[in-house]
This record gives structure tokens, C-alpha cells and sequence, in this order.
């Protein structure tokens, strides 16, 4: 085993250096001439990092800062996290995105903008992991980042060692700059860059579901972004990006492939970026704990209002999310704009979350055998937005559902 695994990373090393210096179509061709063999994804002897048993928690800095992150903005977060509540309620990953990166050095080693990182990016990373947090970095499996900056395309080795040098607990990997790169080669290689480099290291793949990785990236992310970019909007398109109820819509038939270690990831929240009305972020927060998805606030958490702050930490939906079970919920009912979605838990109960997208409240019934349940089965009832219990009953359960919100309850035999 030590012999063959010598023998993986020195081929990858090689794979790496003919990937810089002559592109991976090329790269392919000499170290993989039979058309036969199978890809890096589906290798029978590929086994998962182990990480991300639940849905990862965290946050991240692009949907606020974009490419004005810094270190202040790291260290500001990093301090309200651990002191705001959200640390105590699982969220645990802080994650610069793009625009941190430097040049690389002399040896083709990734350093940090100095101007913006001044203290540099390890001492960064110690500064969270002070505050009993997690560190996030990120790149691209392309030559550049989506925001211009060096991608790791041909030095994946590289800076999976210097991201564990750094102490980063979690990679954010982009899909721009990438020309014909192939997806699982790209991914398969860093995954195996990432184990090499002796830290446990969170692999987040970000490349837009354009490959459906949910078909092959088991045992090489822990979780995969299945849309485009998220934005602050309700619905829609706009531009490149879509809004919260139109990412639902393309996330949740993939329900059949999430589960402990492999997530999918519908993108970060939008909560509290004030594009919608908190009505509208606590159904974005309720839909993505009942689909399993990473909890990774997208906010500027050191200055949230007490509004956001309270759908942010709704430990009760939280709970949901992060039920052991590990099954993504996903709709068993719908009648125009009204839906019921159902989510089994560990202790064998049943999230269920009523949801009225028209624009007027609407009267949602979930009927138990619509959930899968007996008709006759009493069911003791939890709201987890009033944090009340509602009693005991059997056969169904209705509500008034405010327009482009949501009730959601947690059903307990």
C-alpha cells in the first residue's frame, strides 16, 4: 500500500508538471492513452475524505464583499462569529473567496496580496483558529480565478501543500479560465492533492452543476454546487446569477444523491443582504436546511440586524438541517404555487415545510399519506419559526401561509 501510494503521488506530480507546461488535453493523451480506462471519479480503490458527516456551516465573504475582502473584514467576522451565538450554533467554517491571491513566488508557490492580507494568510488562519473557528480559503481549477487572480491549473500540488501550511480547514474550488479542462480530472486531481497534503481539508466544488457531478463526485468532494450563482432576488434570472425560489426549483430533484460526506450545494445564503423581506429569507433559510444543503451565511455577520440574526441562529431549523440522518427533503405535494415538502429525521419523524409562493397568504394542508405516513398516526406537532409546540393530531395539519413564506413544522410520533 505504501509503495502504491508512493507510486499515485509521484504519477500526480507528473500529471501536474505536464499540465503546466503543456495543458491537460495533452497531459490526458500521454498518461492516459487507453480511452477504456476509467476516470479518477469512478476508481474502485477511491476512497472519501471522511469529512463533512453533516452539511457544512460557515461563512463566506463573496455575497457581501466580493472582491473587497481583507483582512479586517476576516478577523471582524471571525470575532462576531464566535461571540454572536452563530459558533455555538454549528457555524464554523469562516471562508475568504476570491481576490485574496498574490503572485506566485520564484518556485511557483501561491503567496497572499500583501496590501489587503498584510499579516499574511497564516497568521490569519491562526487568528480564527484562536477563536475556536475553521479557516476557508479559495481557488479555481482554471489558470485564473473568476475574478482574475492566479488559478491553480498545473500547480495543484503546490497549493494544496501551502494551504496546509497555512492551517486551511476547507477549499472553495472554482470552474473559470478553464477551456477544455475536463471536470472530474480537474476535481479528482485536487481532491487527490488536497490528501496528499496531510491535513484534513473540506472539498467545496464549485462548478456550477454544468457536469452534474452529483453523478460522480462522491468519493472526491464533500459537497458540489448544482446552479449557477446565487443572488439576492426571489426568483428569476438575472444576469449570470438566479434568484432564491428558481435555485430551489433546479436543486431539489437531485435529492437522491446527497447524503453524509456529499452535499448538494444549491450556493451560499443570501440572508440579511436586504434584497428581500425577511418573510422571504426565513423560507430561503427553511428550504435549505430542509434540502440538506451547507448552512454558509453569506452576510455581513459583524453588523446583521437582530431580524437576520434570528433566522440565522433558529437552532430549531437548524436541527433539521443537521439531522444525522443525513436525507435531503424535497416537494411530495404541489397545486399551483402551493407546495408541501417532507424530510425524514434520525429519531424517525418528519420535517415538513408548507410553502405558498403566489403573492396572496394561501391555506396549505400537508395530508399524512401524501408524507408517507399512516392516516391514523398521531404525530405531535412543533412549529419551528414560533418555537411553539402545537399538540397532538393525526391525518393532516394545515396552515395559513404567508405569501412567499413559509410554515415549517417538525412532526414526532
Amino acid at each position: 500500500m505504501v509503495l502504491q501510494r508512493f507510486l499515485r503521488v509521484r504519477a500526480a506530480w507528473i500529471f501536474a508538471l505536464l499540465l503546466h507546461l503543456t495543458g491537460s488535453a495533452y497531459a490526458q493523451e500521454v498518461l492516459d492513452p487507453d480511452p477504456n480506462t476509467l476516470p479518477a471519479s469512478q476508481d474502485p480503490n477511491r476512497q472519501a475524505n471522511g469529512l463533512a458527516q453533516l452539511p457544512p456551516m460557515g461563512w463566506n465573504s463573496w455575497n457581501k464583499f466580493g472582491c473587497k475582502v481583507d483582512e479586517r473584514t476576516i478577523r471582524a467576522t471571525a470575532d462576531a462569529m464566535a461571540s454572536n451565538g452563530m459558533k455555538d450554533a454549528g457555524y464554523e467554517y469562516v471562508v475568504i473567496d476570491d481576490c485574496w491571491h498574490g503572485k506566485r513566488d520564484a518556485n511557483g508557490f501561491i503567496t497572499e496580496d500583501r496590501t489587503r492580507f498584510p499579516s499574511g494568510i497564516r497568521a490569519l488562519s491562526d487568528y480564527v483558529h484562536s477563536k475556536g473557528l475553521k479557516f476557508g480559503i479559495y481557488s479555481d481549477a482554471g489558470s485564473k480565478t473568476c475574478g482574475g487572480r492566479p488559478g491553480s491549473q498545473g500547480h495543484e500540488y503546490q497549493d494544496a501543500a501551502q494551504y496546509a501550511r497555512w492551517g486551511v480547514d476547507y477549499l472553495k474550488y472554482d470552474w473559470c479560465s478553464t477551456g477544455t479542462r475536463n471536470a472530474e480530472e480537474a476535481y479528482a486531481l485536487m481532491a487527490d492533492a488536497l490528501r496528499a497534503s496531510g491535513r484534513p481539508i473540506l472539498f467545496s466544488m464549485c462548478e456550477w452543476g454544468n457536469s452534474k457531478p452529483w453523478l460522480w463526485a462522491s468519493k472526491i468532494g464533500n459537497m458540489w454546487r448544482t446552479t449557477g450563482d446565487i443572488t439576492d432576488k426571489w426568483e428569476g434570472k438575472h444576469r449570470h446569477s438566479w434568484g432564491v425560489a428558481s435555485i430551489v426549483d433546479m436543486n431539489e430533484p437531485l435529492w437522491p444523491y446527497a447524503g453524509p460526506g456529499h452535499w448538494n450545494d444549491p450556493d451560499m445564503l443570501e440572508v440579511g443582504n436586504g434584497g428581500l423581506t425577511d418573510t422571504e429569507y426565513r423560507a430561503h433559510f427553511s428550504l435549505w436546511a430542509m434540502m440538506a444543503a451547507p448552512l454558509i451565511a453569506g452576510n455581513d455577520v459583524a453588523n446583521m440586524t437582530p431580524q437576520t440574526r434570528d433566522i440565522l441562529l433558529n437552532r430549531d431549523v437548524i436541527a433539521v438541517d443537521q439531522d444525522r440522518l443525513g436525507r435531503q427533503g424535497h416537494r411530495v405535494w404541489r397545486e399551483g404555487k402551493q407546495e408541501v415538502w417532507s424530510k425524514p429525521l434520525a429519531d424517525g419523524g418528519r420535517a415538513v415545510l408548507l410553502w405558498n409562493r403566489d403573492d396572496t397568504p394561501s391555506t396549505i394542508t400537508a395530508d399524512w399519506v401524501t408524507l408517507g405516513l399512516p392516516a391514523s398516526l398521531g404525530m405531535q406537532v412543533r412549529d419551528l419559526w414560533a418555537h411553539k409546540d402545537l399538540g397532538r393530531t393525526s391525518a393532516r395539519f394545515s396552515s395559513t401561509v404567508p405569501p412567499h413564506g413559509v410554515v415549517m413544522v417538525r412532526l414526532h410520533p
